[in-house]
């Protein structure tokens, strides 16, 4: 047998340079993720040698958070029994059954089996509700701060109205501050545990949007395209202390029908980089957001698939999971919350808002107007975050990654990638990087 690889000419292509880019508005005007551009600070001060809380990435380390090992069992079981040809576009049966179980005993929503969507992650589900709702300039509402809605709309090319929202609320959206937003628009974008804030909604305050939405789509007459709600639940089962999740449906039923649910095992089982997600909505709906997702091919990996519809089935390996990756999630925050509360009082100037669900805290860093021992005067976040970083090598994400334009010292701070002891090593740093500021 010729084992020899014949060679082969190298070209190096060369490439035109014109006076108008070749791509389209759209491509010119996205930008890219906020969130990576800090990784990049990040990654310099590491190769310095610099030890780094790294409190940016909404991830998890596997050193402090694996995945469930029954799942890891179950992907390698799937794999050797040769699962790796394409899925159905809408996601294998199996899976699709699980989480619909998986919602009937968890959730008390009983869905029919065409409502559920398989997706690559909870992404591509959130990218089918824009590409099957909105066309372009169709109205969409969302709050602020809030998780990649400004480029979603960007893609759809919709028309944006935005909802301001204020730390007494905890960041979260009321029916106070929606109530004018909502005429005549398609989707509003809502998160329940919210990323940034790690907030949750309380049945009294969701109650009072869901009635608003019901409200403005009783004002739309039957030949009018209704209003929908995506709820993105990924962190609903990352939930702490007293704090319970609600979703609209089981409040208002009468939603089911403009409710689409995006969901998935990233978040609640460490599982980022697993990519199993779905969506869940009503069926016409959901056969049209299956069809975009299967031209894109967008969908789970077969062996992931398989190995996921198996956990969903078992209860004993689900709570026992979550026994100790709620709990260490929990002490970590807790950790973060009491340090910087104990800078508060003692007359430090920052703040932080108690964590009620997923992996992040919201805290505020009052330095606006500060100056650093180089004579630096602190303006903007973007200032902030850089003087931390390099002080107290404390990496956090302003909340102009999450559509704020005020610099009012709010930040996100993610424990899903770091331990307790690096926290606590870095409380005083940060202690001292506020000592010397005048």
């Amino acid at each position: 047998m010729n084992t020899e690889v014949a060679e082969v000419d190298i070209v190096r292509p060369t490439f035109k340079v014109r006076n108008v880019p070749p791509v389209s508005h759209m491509a010119r005007g996205l930008i890219g993720s906020e969130i990576l551009k800090i990784a990049a600070d990040i990654r310099a001060m590491v190769a310095e040698g610099h030890t780094i809380c790294n409190l940016t990435v909404g991830d998890f380390d596997p050193r402090y958070f694996p995945i469930p090992a029954s799942l890891k069992r179950g992907i390698e079981t799937a794999l050797q029994a040769g699962e790796t040809n394409y899925p159905p576009s809408d996601g294998m049966l199996n899976l699709r059954k699980a989480v619909k179980a998986f919602y009937e005993r968890r959730l008390g929503l009983d869905y029919p089996l065409e409502s559920f969507v398989i997706t690559s992650g909870a992404r591509p589900a959130i990218y089918a509700t824009y590409n099957v709702l909105i066309d372009e300039g169709d109205k969409v509402v969302y709050p602020i701060p809030s998780w990649n809605n400004n480029h979603y709309c960007h893609i759809s090319r919709a028309t944006v109205q935005t909802a301001i929202c204020r730390p007494e609320d905890s960041f979260l959206p009321t029916r106070e501050i929606l109530e004018g937003t909502l005429e005549d628009a398609m989707l509003l974008s809502l998160c329940s545990p919210l990323n940034p804030t790690g907030t949750a909604f309380t049945r009294e305050a969701l109650l009072g949007i869901c009635d608003l939405i019901i409200q403005e789509n009783d004002r739309r007459g039957n030949d009018e395209r209704p209003m929908f709600l995506m709820y993105d639940q990924v962190y609903w089962m990352l939930t702490f202390g007293e704090t319970v999740h609600h979703n609209p449906v089981s409040l208002r039923p009468e939603l089911a029908s403009n409710t689409i649910f995006v969901d998935g095992i990233s978040k609640a089982f460490a599982a980022t980089g697993v990519r199993v997600g779905w969506a869940v909505a009503a069926p016409d709906v959901a056969h049209r957001m299956s069809n975009i997702l299967g031209h894109v091919g967008a969908w789970a990996p077969r062996a992931e698939q398989v190995a996921t519809a198996a956990l969903l089935l078992d209860d004993d390996a689900i709570d026992g999971y979550h026994a100790t990756m709620i709990s260490e999630i929990e002490l970590r925050l807790n950790a973060l919350f009491d340090g910087i509360q104990n800078l508060k009082n003692n007359g430090y100037p920052v703040d932080a808002i108690p964590p009620m669900g997923a992996i992040y805290l919201t805290a505020r860093f009052n330095l606006i107007g500060r100056k650093t021992p180089n004579g630096q005067v602190l303006n903007t976040n973007e200032e902030i975050r850089k003087y931390l970083l390099e002080s107290a090598r404390l990496a956090i994400v302003p909340f102009q990654a999450f559509g704020s334009e005020e610099n009012t010292g709010w930040f996100r701070l993610s424990v899903g990638a770091v331990s307790t002891d690096d926290i606590m090593d870095m409380l005083p740093r940060l202690m001292n990087s506020l000592e010397v500021l005048d």
